[in-house]
């Protein structure tokens, strides 16, 4: 079977490991600390040769930002990367570079039940049926996965960056506290790691910084009022633009959240009206219970998501 080097990169970390056969060999998952390094060559470099220096048959990566023709950005870091650089590093003949919830949308078909968390329950995939993959971690982004009778397609997508729905005015509010960064109010400004800060310095009303991670630990306390706010207006607005994205997309098959910052509100997305908000479509609300939502608790999906897009690359 071909060797396949495969990574995802994210603001913070990047990962990376070995795959066989659509299949990532879990002892070779290696995890960097972008600010220890000056871009994605030295990462690779110093992986390979930690691994021995096998020759790869193939090399796919996921980054958390823009790709096109073949070359990524990094969204929250000034890190750029295209395939020719990924080739001359790792020695790879075939090479992809994927927008990183590409990456978890190729993974998604083949997740095991045990590594689901059911948030609002609904009907199950079908052959064909469209899924949706929403990331909520340093960012923020969106894929359709659309299963035909041609193949698997996993369009790339920059969803975190269209216009924050507002419909109250709170809503309003918030989306004018978070356009003051840069005179617009995007999605990822509120649905985010630093939008959960941002949140609850709205929340506040007085601009008070709080870490995410003092934020987390705040509503898991449950004794801030402004933590318990913030919860209600962060979960919220995900259940209402998991909506309008479903709506988007129709996928019948399911809508899978991933990221850090969608698996550290899991256990409070029911309290702080999710599934209500993603359900309050008007006279489309009934429809809504057509497609169930689940959080994925597979921190190497991404990776088998690279594994799984190379493999039909060297495949043909």
């Amino acid at each position: 079977m071909s060797l396949v080097l495969v990574s995802d990169v994210g603001g913070t970390n990047t990962r990376v490991a070995l795959a066989e056969g659509g299949t990532v060999r879990p002892a070779t998952i290696a995890r960097f600390r972008n600010r220890d390094y000056t871009g994605l060559a030295p990462i690779y470099a110093a992986y390979l040769a930690g691994q021995g220096d096998p020759a790869c048959d193939g090399a796919c990566i996921a980054m958390a930002g823009p790709v096109m023709d073949g070359a990524g950005k990094l969204t929250n870091l000034d890190w750029s990367f295209d395939r020719d650089a990924l080739a001359a590093c790792t020695g790879a003949p075939v090479t992809a570079i994927l927008n990183d919830l590409q990456a978890q949308g190729h993974a998604v078909p083949v997740l095991p039940r045990e590594s689901l968390v059911e948030i609002i329950p609904g009907p199950g995939p079908a052959s064909h049926t469209a899924q949706l993959v929403i990331g909520v971690g340093t960012g923020f982004n969106s894929v359709p996965v659309f299963r035909t009778e041609t193949g698997e397609y996993v369009p790339p997508c920059e969803s975190g960056h269209i216009t924050f729905p507002q419909l109250s005015p709170d809503d309003a509010s918030l989306a004018r506290y978070v356009a003051r960064g840069h005179g617009f109010p995007e999605v990822e400004d509120v649905l985010s790691g630093r939008g959960l800060e941002h949140v609850y310095a709205w929340a506040s009303g007085a601009d008070v910084a709080r870490s995410s991670a003092e934020i987390m630990a705040a509503i898991a306390a449950g004794t801030d009022a402004v933590a318990l706010r913030a919860a209600d207006a962060f979960c919220r607005a995900l259940g209402r633009v998991a909506g309008d994205l479903a709506l988007t997309h129709l996928p019948f098959g399911g809508v899978f959240l991933v990221g850090g910052m969608s698996a550290a509100m899991r256990p409070y997305l029911a309290r702080h009206g999710f599934d209500e908000a993603f359900r309050a479509k008007g006279r489309f609300s009934g429809f809504m219970s057509r497609f169930a939502v689940w959080s994925v608790a597979d921190d190497d999906a991404a990776l088998t998501g690279c594994a799984r897009h190379a493999k039909g690359l060297l495949n043909g």
